[in-house]
């Protein structure tokens, strides 16, 4: 069961050929991807404050140690004794104690810090992506979607857990330890800046062509998502037509693509490297000559010289983690602004005065629609359908029956023509009311995992046992699930048990029966079951079905003959429509249509 703009994976528009880079998801901009982190970070002052000061506190203490080693050289230079060697041995101690403990703990108060943004970012990212409407996902491809929800959230995830603690402890300890260098003498920290302008160089030649490769790389993701997922879903039709081969080349396409990009970033990465190290050997050296011409003219100790040269290489190694893992940063921060992307969509809102259905009448006037523009799928359609009346849409397959029945729903928009709901447009009841007014359910449905009393309570969360109960009778499911060992309490779905394709749609029948919109949507509801499950879900659907409006896209006219009319689609045109009887008599299109399947149900 699923309700207007809500997102459900489904086929492609275009035969699930690549999607093209402008139909997918939004990407943020980097600038507007910190913004929002930044915000979230905000949320929790206390947590976030808390881990800045641990942080800042295991960076001072580690800036500590230069200094007393440069005491040690001193006291050595100076023959002061053991007693000051073993003051000075006892401080370095302590400094690198306390510079343990609290880079440990503050690491600790960052990752917690970054879970709980991520945690909040992705409940954003699922509440967005619930209610993106279903032709905003189909036209991106929701390979494009689930590698958002899935590959990217774990990419940030493990940042957040390895990298962005290694980060925050690195760039606190590079701040402090320029500060203590300027501190011990500043002609030593102006030797240091040598370095400077190669890794400033190196960085923004990395920087200018890594981002469009981690972001392509990101994109190639989602393509090889959405092909593999084609490939598994349409497994049959590929056997069947023989096309397996041509599907596998597809995937190996976008899966190549996406490696090639991989090995592009790391090479890029790997011409940096000489870069770094060519950097920290001119600073160095510049450091060490500066330092033996003060000592030389008597301006500085050895013990300051050689706490200087200390200092620029604690400085040195955590820049060289920064920059060793950009690698990792950027693909981070792609993943991060791919995720904001999704979280910034503005979902439909409802009306600020929505409109209620006065029943269940449907009203389809001149409706016309194109899924390419130039290519219509219906054309000037105009039905009504009374409230509490059942109408069977038939067709051969491309007539436009699914697309019309998608229409009335509200998945997708017309082109042409208007279609109101008891009176009013589902854009004037809003998606609130809308998808409490009109529900579809497809051949495609899916039983949540967890309790079987929680899956259907999905579509009624305050309803009782006696009344799942009644709802399950009414669509014949109630049998079965008595019969189970733990009734309503019987798991269900991924890790539990698998109902049946049959009883899987009578769950979702039961749902509809609970969510009692006036008006239903089946679409080929029965497909997916045998000569005998179709039968049964037949008597499903008559029970779900009564005292409400429905418009039923059958493949089986069984079903057309018990419906209240008959509408016919050929060619996304309405030809003939009327009760089963009278279009039987008329020997149109549809007489034509029963004669052959009577024929064959004969044979």
């Amino acid at each position: 069961m699923s309700a207007p703009d809500v997102p459900a994976t489904g086929g492609r528009p275009d035969g699930g050929r690549p999607v093209a880079t402008a139909d997918l998801l939004p990407t943020a901009e980097p600038r507007e991807a910190r913004r929002v982190v930044a915000r979230l970070v905000a949320d929790r002052p206390g947590l976030g404050l808390a881990s800045l000061l641990v942080l800042v506190g295991g960076a001072a203490a580690g800036l500590a140690v230069p200094p007393l080693l440069g005491l040690v050289v001193d006291i050595v230079a100076d023959d002061r004794g053991t007693g000051d060697l073993a003051v000075a041995a006892g401080l370095l101690l302590a400094a690198a104690l306390v510079q343990a403990l609290l880079t440990g703990v503050g690491g600790q108060l960052v990752v917690r810090l970054g879970e709980s943004v991520l945690a909040d970012l992705r409940e954003r990212v699922v509440g967005r992506a619930l209610r993106i409407p279903l032709r905003r996902v189909e036209r991106a491809g929701s390979g494009d979607l689930l590698s958002r929800i899935g590959g990217d959230v774990e990419i940030v995830s493990r940042a957040i857990s390895a990298t962005v603690p290694t980060i925050a402890g690195a760039g606190l300890t590079v701040g402090l330890t320029v500060v203590g260098l300027v501190v011990l003498d500043w002609r030593l920290a102006l030797a240091a800046l040598a370095a400077a302008p190669i890794q400033v160089l190196a960085l923004r030649a990395y920087l200018r062509d890594a981002v469009p490769v981690y972001r392509r790389q990101r994109v190639l993701e989602g393509e090889r998502t959405q092909q593999l997922l084609d490939a598994f879903a349409g497994a049959p039709t590929s056997r069947a037509l023989r096309i397996g081969d041509a599907r596998l080349e597809r995937v190996r396409e976008t899966s190549g693509a996406a490696r090639d990009e991989a090995l592009h970033g790391f090479r890029l990465l790997a011409r940096m490297f000489p870069k770094l190290n060519g950097a920290e050997l001119v600073g160095l050296s510049a450091v060490v000559v500066a330092g033996f011409l003060l000592v030389d003219a008597g301006t500085i100790s050895v013990g300051t010289a050689t706490a200087g040269a200390l200092y620029f290489h604690r400085a040195f190694d955590p820049i060289g983690t920064l920059l060793m893992l950009v690698d990792d940063i950027q693909e981070a921060t792609t993943a991060l602004a791919r995720l904001v992307g999704v979280a910034s969509i503005e979902p439909p809102e409802d009306p600020a005065e929505p409109a209620t259905a006065r029943d269940g009448e449907v009203v389809l006037r001149g409706v016309g629609h194109e899924h390419v523009p130039g290519h219509p799928v219906l054309h000037d359609v105009d039905l009504r359908i009374a409230p509490g009346e059942r109408v069977a849409l038939i067709g051969t397959t491309g007539a436009g029956k699914t697309t019309l029945a998608r229409l009335v729903c509200g998945i997708d928009r017309p082109t042409r023509g208007s279609i109101l709901i008891g009176g009013a447009t589902l854009d004037e009841l809003g998606p609130t009311r809308a998808a409490d007014t009109v529900l579809l359910v497809t051949q495609e449905v899916h039983v949540f995992a967890g309790t079987l009393g929680d899956d259907l309570r999905l579509a009624r969360p305050d309803a009782t046992d006696d009344e799942l109960h009644a709802a399950l009778a009414t669509v014949g499911a109630d049998g079965w699930v008595r019969a189970l060992p733990e009734g309503l309490a019987t798991v269900v779905g991924e890790g539990g048990r698998e109902p049946t394709t049959t009883q899987a749609q009578q769950l979702a029948l039961a749902r509809l029966v609970l969510r009692d919109p006036l008006v239903a949507v089946l679409d080929e509801a029965t497909a997916e079951s045998g000569s005998a499950g179709a039968r049964e879900l037949e008597r499903s659907a008559d029970g779900a079905l009564a005292g409400r409006t429905a418009l039923v896209v059958a493949h089986r006219l069984k079903q057309a003959a018990t419906a209240d009319r008959v509408v016919v689609l050929e060619a996304g045109r309405v030809v003939e429509q009327g009760p089963h009887d009278e279009l039987v008599a008329a020997g149109g299109p549809y007489a034509r249509l029963w004669g052959a399947w009577a024929s064959a149900r004969e044979r």
